[in-house]
This record gives structure tokens, C-alpha cells and sequence, in this order.
């Protein structure tokens, strides 16, 4: 590409930075650093009533914690600020008077109630979509001049082209157009002297010099409305790529409303995914490298972006595959990271204290490690090392199943008699009296194995036995094992 590459994240502060931003702006990254270009965030914050206070910084945030970098926003500066929209209002009042004098753009008095009215009757006649129909566009100057005189609000509408085919070479779908007559003259200006989102994010686009514009679908159908203001003022528009919708796994759009998905990434930060394994997997929600391979560094996927390979067809957001991809992650940190990464959870849970001795140090170090390979998230090691925690031991079905074995009774209590005899309790002292049960009874595999990690552990499943066993120590692991034979 011969022109800077320039592309820009544009969120609203009324919110948390939400999986659908965090790919928006992820690919828009990938596209820029792919091609030596530009990274902008800009805050579009006209919406004043539904913008929360701590929107803009979460924002920001979320995305330097997943590793995307602006070169450009409102906390570093750059050579196009302000990079907020309320702090631009000048401007888009310069452009939209301009507008009025081209004879653009018009101003209308209607009230809310009569839109409102109108909406309601053409909605009865059965028009799917209602449009403004136009009361003001044909106002002489001497009636604009009268309401003004008078104090009447108005705002400032579009007065769209007759007749205008607006066709727009999407970089994800190909040829797209719109007709100019299914667009009714629409709002550039509210009454409150706020632009609206169609007016100000082409002064923004062609003042910030965007050369290309990657967003979600649903703004697909905002396009031709923006051209038009493009060439109102003979100016180059960017090219634009809408990108599929996010799907859940019942292949329904995705909502913030939808339950089933951890929705925002403070989230998953807070719940000990990693940002490296989040890249990653944003990534390829709607977008494939060429080949099978799924895990890439940061730089493999700057180096292998190409938007041509975008997908047309909505993206499945595969919560089995993130909680894979992250687990392979975690599985490459050493075991420092990884205590670094779970023990505030189990502080959290009441599980430990924040200050322990040396033992209790090693010992929570030595527990971490059994879950190294198996961890999908910080978090979870709060649940998969509960049976440490916790005196009781509750059997679910599958465990009242195993122990309902003809061969148990004899396996525990020949279990229990080789422990009691060991002079030494670890792990390979355990591995030893294991074999010694084995050798007593003639039971092995899954006869033996089993029912002594369901009541050792009160779990089917998990790490290494023997270096469980060790670790839930002499006297816990006797108790349950003394509990059940009685």
C-alpha cells in the first residue's frame, strides 16, 4: 500500500470493553502493524446520558492488558487530538453550517411528538421501515428565519441525493449497495447541538486521515449514509471491512444479554485467563491463518494477518476451545508464573493466607504444581484443589459407583494397614504401598486405583495419586480412608 496505513477503535464510554470491541480492535491492530500503519483510539462519547464514568478507562485498559497497543488516543496524544468527540464540537459545527450553506443539509422543527406520530402511521400502513418524510425540506428562508425568531428547536438533517446508487467495495463482502431513496433525510445535528454518530465519524475519519475502516456488520447499512457526507465535501472516503457477527453456541447473534458467555474481558482478566491465549483466540474468531495451526505468537500473527481471509460466515465463539487454547498457555509458563497466577484466587477463596510460613509456601507450591498441565484458568484451581481444604469428603454418583465394587472392602483395609505402617509419608513411599496393596490382594487397574483416589481424594479424577496423597498428608488422608472401612 502506497498511502499511510491508518485505522482507528472507536468504542463509546458507556460501557466495559465487551469481546465484540476486543475483536474489533484486535483486527484493526493486526491490519495496521501488518502493514507498518497506524493503530487510533478514539472515544466517541456524544452519547452523554449512557456514558459511566469508568467506560473510557476500561477501554483503554483492557486493550493494553491484551497486548494492543494505540499509537495514537486521548491518554498519549497525537497529532489529530482531541481524540474525544465532546471536545470536538467546534468542529463538527463548522462542518455542519457548511453543510447548510451547500444546501446539504436543512433545518427542522419538527417536534418529537410529530416524528413520533408520523413513525406510528406509516408503521400502520405497513411500511416495514418508516422514514422522515420530508415536512421541513422544502421550509423557504423566510419560514426558517420565522421559527428561529420564534425559539423553536431544530435539528439538522441530511438532505439526501435523489436517485443515488451508493456502492461500496467491502474488504470482507465484495460490492454492496445502497439506493438513496430507502434513506430518509436523516439527523446530523440533534437540538442539543450534538452530532449524531453518522455526521461525526466522517469529520473524524477524513480529519484523522483513516485509510480504512474494519467494524462489526451492524454497521454496514451506516455506510451509505456516511458517503453521502463524504461527498458533500469531495472527500475521500476509506475503505471499509464489516465483519461478521459473533455467534453463540446455539448459532444465535451474540448479546451482552446472553448469559451462557462471559461477556466482557475484565472478566476473564479477573478470572486468570492469559492475555497472550485471548490474542490469540480473538484472533481466529473470525479470521484463518492458512494451514491447521491454531497457536501463534503475537508477531507470527501480525506477520501472517492478511484481511482477505476474514470470513464471510458468522463466528462461533467456542468457549471449549478458548479454555484449551489458554490451558496450552499456561502449560508453557514455569512454575512460578503459574503460582503467581492462581494463588490470589485461593487467597480469595479463604483457602490460604496472604502471609505464610516457608512449609505452608512450599506445600501450596508443590499443590500448584500437581494442577501445572491440567489448569484452564487461574480460578479453577480454587474447585480442582478443594479436596485439600476440606475434612469431609462427599462422594457423587460416579464415585458411590466405584465404591460399590465387591473388591473395595479388601483394597481399603489392606490400604489402610500400609499406611499406617509407613515410616516415611511421600510420594514415593505412597506409590509403594499402593503396589504392596496390589501384591496383597491381586487387584490392580482400575480395581485398585480407583476406589483409592475416591476415598483418599473424594474424586474420580485428578493429578497423580501418590503426590496427591502426600500432599493431603498422614493424618487427612488416614481419617477418610479410616472413616470409610469402618
Amino acid at each position: 500500500m502506497t498511502a499511510e496505513v491508518r485505522v482507528r477503535y472507536a468504542p463509546s464510554p458507556t460501557g466495559h470493553l465487551h469481546i465484540g470491541g476486543a475483536r474489533t480492535a484486535l483486527f484493526n491492530y493486526l491490519f495496521a502493524r501488518h502493514h507498518g500503519g497506524k493503530f487510533i483510539v478514539r472515544i466517541e462519547d456524544t452519547d452523554t446520558v449512557r456514558n459511566i464514568e469508568a467506560g473510557e478507562l476500561s477501554q483503554l485498559e483492557n486493550l493494553k492488558w491484551l497486548g494492543i497497543e494505540h499509537d495514537e488516543s486521548v491518554d498519549i496524544g497525537g497529532p489529530y487530538s482531541p481524540y474525544r468527540q465532546m471536545e470536538r464540537l467546534d468542529t463538527y459545527k463548522k462542518y455542519s453550517e457548511e453543510m447548510l450553506e451547500k444546501g446539504a443539509a436543512y433545518k427542522c422543527f419538527c417536534t418529537t411528538e410529530e416524528l413520533e406520530a408520523e413513525r406510528e402511521q406509516q408503521k400502520a400502513a405497513g411500511i416495514a421501515a418508516p422514514m422522515y418524510k420530508g415536512t421541513c425540506r422544502h421550509l423557504s428562508a423566510e419560514e426558517v428565519g420565522q421559527k428561529e425568531a420564534a425559539g423553536m428547536p431544530y435539528t439538522i438533517r441530511m438532505r439526501v441525493p435523489e436517485n443515488v446508487t451508493y456502492t461500496i467495495e467491502d474488504l470482507v463482502r465484495g460490492s454492496v449497495q445502497f439506493e438513496s431513496k430507502d434513506i430518509g433525510d436523516w439527523v446530523l445535528v440533534k437540538a442539543n447541538g450534538i452530532p449524531t454518530y453518522n455526521f461525526a465519524v466522517v469529520i473524524d475519519d477524513y480529519m484523522m486521515k483513516m485509510s480504512h475502516v474494519f467494524r462489526g456488520e451492524e454497521h454496514l447499512t451506516n455506510t451509505p449514509k456516511q458517503l453521502m457526507v463524504f461527498d458533500t465535501f469531495r472527500w475521500e472516503a476509506p475503505r471499509y471491512g464489516h465483519m461478521t457477527l459473533i455467534v453463540n453456541e446455539d448459532r444465535k447473534k451474540l448479546s451482552k444479554r446472553d448469559e451462557s458467555i462471559i461477556q466482557f474481558i475484565s472478566q476473564y482478566k479477573d478470572l486468570g485467563f492469559l492475555p497472550e491465549a485471548m490474542f490469540n483466540f480473538f484472533a481466529l474468531l473470525g479470521w484463518s491463518p492458512v494451514g491447521e495451526e491454531e497457536l501463534f505468537t503475537k508477531e507470527e500473527l501480525i506477520e501472517q494477518f492478511d484481511e482477505s481471509r476474514l470470513s464471510k460466515s458468522p463466528s462461533m465463539f467456542d468457549k471449549q476451545k478458548l479454555t484449551w487454547m489458554n490451558n496450552q498457555y499456561i502449560k508453557k509458563l514455569s512454575l512460578d508464573e503459574v503460582v503467581a497466577l492462581t494463588l490470589p484466587h485461593l487467597v480469595k477463596a479463604g483457602r490460604v493466607s496472604e502471609e505464610m510460613t516457608a512449609k505452608e509456601s512450599a506445600w501450596i507450591h508443590d499443590l500448584i504444581a500437581l494442577y501445572h498441565s491440567q489448569l484452564s484458568y487461574g480460578a479453577e484451581i480454587v474447585e480442582l484443589s478443594a479436596q485439600f481444604f476440606s475434612d469431609a469428603v462427599e462422594y457423587d454418583e460416579q464415585s458411590k459407583e466405584i465404591l460399590a465394587g465387591e473388591q473395595i472392602p479388601e483394597v481399603m483395609t489392606s490400604f489402610k494397614q500400609q499406611l499406617e505402617n509407613l515410616d516415611t509419608f511421600d510420594a514415593p513411599s505412597i506409590k509403594g504401598a499402593i503396589k504392596a496393596v496390589q501384591k496383597e490382594t491381586g487387584h490392580k487397574g482400575k480395581n485398585l486405583f480407583m476406589p483409592i483416589r475416591v476415598v483418599a481424594t473424594g474424586q474420580a479424577h485428578g493429578p497423580e495419586l501418590p503426590e496427591s496423597i502426600a500432599l493431603l498428608g498422614r493424618e487427612k488422608t488416614l481419617a477418610r480412608v479410616e472413616k470409610f472401612v469402618q
